[in-house]
């Protein structure tokens, strides 16, 4: 295993890799450009919620699909948003990963000119690299990136696992500060909870695993339902990272559909956007492979929101109609 120094803290001030981060969608208008008023809305909500991290230009943003102009400028307003707010401030946690090492590090330090605090970093998809090769990929992001890394394992999106073994040896670098865990393998996820160094971050990269992470001594999700119900989220961590575990187990029943649903019927993030068209804060508008949810996806989604709390009952008009 290498050795590497004592770990440094970067940016230790505005660093929180703790509680629920929002893994931001990217709002587009009818003809197809980001929609910098929604997102200004979608921040603005995230903020009232007392969100703890803001995540611009991950896979729930379509970062695949967006130019490096883009990019810039989601960071650069995830980043004003983030300054604007009372303290604690939220952390911006830019998505900068690709599956082309050169391309990553000059996204991290790209990220980094723009004043996000850390770079989430998916590891490499399509080309398949062994763990061998997966430790060589972030050690050089971490070594010349110019942020600390968040690796996100997410296999299925992938077809690449961060085995545990490889993430614990990649915790000891003093730049690599934590990870998004969705591999859904609960033993995978125990050992990483038990085995890390101190101050390594472990988020639950699934909502509904969010409160078993918890429980196994994890720090916080990077959540896609906090789009839509940020101050939820921010109450489920808080009770669970307190030991209130009746407290956010009630949340976490209540919102497990809205949860499944986030991931039924279409690719992440068609559900998710399909909900928040419904709740007045996007327009229903996806970029091309993905296509948005119809109107009886978005009435499904509306009801699920209803049924958690998260938007008005329809009127007895309504009802009828």
């Amino acid at each position: 295993m290498t050795t590497y120094p004592a770990r440094i803290p970067i940016r230790a001030s505005r660093t929180r890799l703790h509680g629920a981060f929002t893994a931001l969608v990217t709002p587009f208008t009818a003809d197809g450009a980001v929609d910098e008023a929604a997102f200004g809305r979608l921040l603005d909500a995230q903020l009232a919620g007392g969100i703890a991290g803001l995540v611009p230009c991950g896979t729930t943003g379509e970062s695949p699909t967006l130019s490096a102009d883009e990019r810039d400028r989601l960071i650069e307003l995830s980043v004003a948003a983030a300054r604007s707010a009372e303290d604690p401030r939220p952390t911006v946690l830019a998505g900068t990963g690709t599956n082309d090492t050169a391309a990553s590090i000059a996204a991290t330090r790209r990220a980094a000119e723009l004043g996000a605090d850390a770079a989430l970093v998916v590891a490499p998809y399509y080309n398949r690299p062994n763990q061998a090769m997966l430790a060589a990929h972030y050690t050089a992001v971490a070594d010349e990136g110019g942020l600390p890394v968040v690796v996100y394992n997410v296999p299925s999106r992938t077809a690449t696992n961060v085995e545990a073994a490889t993430l614990l040896e990649l915790a000891a670098h003093p730049m690599i500060v934590g990870v998004k865990e969705a591999s859904g393998n609960l033993d995978q996820i125990a050992l990483i909870c038990r085995d890390r160094p101190d101050g390594f971050a472990v988020l639950a990269g699934d909502d509904a695993w969010t409160l078993p992470m918890l429980a196994l001594g994890g720090d916080g999700v990077v959540s896609v339902a906090s789009n839509e119900v940020p101050a939820e989220m921010v109450a489920l961590c808080a009770a669970a990272l307190a030991g209130h575990i009746d407290a956010a187990r009630e949340i976490h029943e209540r919102l497990l559909p809205l949860f499944r649903a986030n991931f039924a019927g279409a690719p992440s993030p068609a559900p998710v956007k399909a909900a928040l068209s419904a709740m007045g804060l996007i327009e229903n508008q996806l970029r091309l492979p993905l296509l948005p949810l119809g109107t009886a996806g978005v009435e499904g989604m509306a009801d699920t929101l209803r049924a958690a709390g998260a938007l008005a009952p329809r009127s007895l008009a309504a009802s009828r109609a």
